[in-house]
């Protein structure tokens, strides 16, 4: 036993002095460690320290740039709105003075003219005669339009096609296909791409005009589509109207309906103003009325004639609105304020149907109607002074167009006939 503990004892002994050792190695480690962190905690200080003092130099070199600065912008400052009291005053009188050129140049051109002879410039700009006379369609003829800045003419007919006009020389430029009925009314968006025609079929149909092919087939209404209008800003917005006491609001870049409008009083005309989203309607009881066609709500409503009103046409301006009604009056509003500031009549001058349409000239000069008579009347907005009655169909004069930047007015008539006058 006494051996046991011996071997016991030397075996502790041993582990004491390994310990010891290990001991000793980490306390060395340890010591030359806090010397090395004695040392970088040095070094970073004298970082701190050098970093501190570029900060004082760059602060003591910047307060004299700065003091520079400012002294030579307050120097200046004075030079500066001289520099810009001068231009102003350049401006001014390059102003005055062009505008005083202008006016001796408009007053010299109105003297040379009365000294000429000229005749005033409505009266110059009237058509007098016809200069195509077209066969177009087999069973009448409703509704033509232009393109958009274009001596294009495009006409849709009870032969349920539309085709579109070369009016320079009165030859048929191509035939679009594809509707099932009566063609009531047509629209044209504002880029040219799209023609829409409302039909006796109930539907709507969408062409792609550079390619003629149908691009949408527009369902919904469930009595004959007699009105349509496409957005003057955009090409995505379409109005419609139906005999259905509904009117309907379209996405064309979609091809379905946004907006259903109910209403008691049957709608015969339509016309987009120039914001793009509010719409100008004609109806059954004689009312002219304003929507916004994304709340789908009236925002102004006026009477405009004691029967059924035929047509709604908004000017290129888009401050006047011209109405034609069944009481062979055609009124002209000022938009802004749904003020009537013109009407036109004329003994002989009778509307041939209930989707008649009259338009207004695109100087804004003159208002033109057809008649049941076959004649064309032509009224001085200005002072509504009957311009001419031109005379050039056999048959009810069904709708007239007068084309963006030239003075081409069209008419389409009962017959399926329409007349180019110049």
């Amino acid at each position: 036993q006494g051996l046991e503990w011996k071997e016991k004892a030397e075996n502790l002994e041993l582990e004491l002095q390994q310990c010891y050792k290990a001991h000793t190695r980490l306390s060395e480690q340890l010591v030359v460690e806090i010397a090395e962190c004695r040392e970088s905690k040095a070094l970073v200080q004298e970082k701190e320290e050098s970093i501190n003092n570029l900060r004082n130099d760059i602060s003591l070199a910047r307060l004299p740039l700065y003091n520079h600065y400012r002294l030579n912008i307050s120097c200046r400052i004075p030079n500066i709105l001289q520099v810009n009291a001068m231009y102003e005053d350049m401006m001014q009188q390059l102003k005055v003075s062009s505008i005083e050129q202008l006016a001796r140049q408009q007053v010299d051109e109105i003297v040379r003219q009365r000294e000429a002879g000229y005749v005033d410039h409505v009266e110059s700009t009237v058509p007098s005669s016809c200069k195509h006379t077209i066969h177009a369609h087999e069973g009448g003829c409703g509704s033509i339009l232009f393109q958009y800045n274009s001596d294009k003419l495009i006409s849709g007919g009870q032969d349920r096609t539309v085709k579109i006009w070369d009016t320079k020389s009165g030859t048929l430029s191509s035939t679009l296909h594809g509707c099932l009925g009566s063609l009531l009314d047509l629209a044209i968006t504002h880029d040219n791409r799209f023609i829409i025609a409302a039909s006796s079929s109930n539907n709507l149909y969408v062409w792609e005009t550079s390619s003629g092919r149908v691009r949408h087939t527009l369902t919904g209404h469930t009595d004959k589509v007699c009105a349509v209008d496409a957005s003057k800003v955009s090409s995505r917005n379409l109005v419609s109207a139906a005999y259905d006491h509904t009117m309907k609001v379209w996405d064309l870049a979609k091809g379905y309906c946004t907006n259903t409008i109910i209403f008691q009083s049957n709608c015969n005309s339509l016309s987009y103003t120039m914001d793009g989203h509010t719409f100008c309607s004609g109806h059954v009881d004689g009312n002219l009325r304003i929507w916004d066609s994304r709340m789908g709500k009236v925002v102004s409503e006026v009477a405009a004639h004691s029967q059924a009103v035929t047509s709604i046409y908004v000017s290129q301006s888009g401050n006047l609105l011209l109405t034609s009604g069944r009481d062979n009056l055609h009124n002209l509003f000022d938009l802004r304020t749904l003020e009537i500031c013109g009407t036109f009549r004329a003994n002989g001058n009778r509307v041939a149907s209930n989707w008649s349409r009259s338009c207004i000239s695109s100087d804004e000069n003159c208002v033109v109607a057809g008649s049941a008579d076959g004649s064309i009347y032509i009224w001085s907005r200005l002072n509504n002074n009957m311009l001419s009655i031109l005379e050039g169909h056999s048959s009810p004069v069904l709708s007239c167009a007068y084309s963006g930047p030239g003075n081409t007015l069209a008419s389409a008539d009962k017959n399926g006939n329409l007349c180019i006058w110049c």
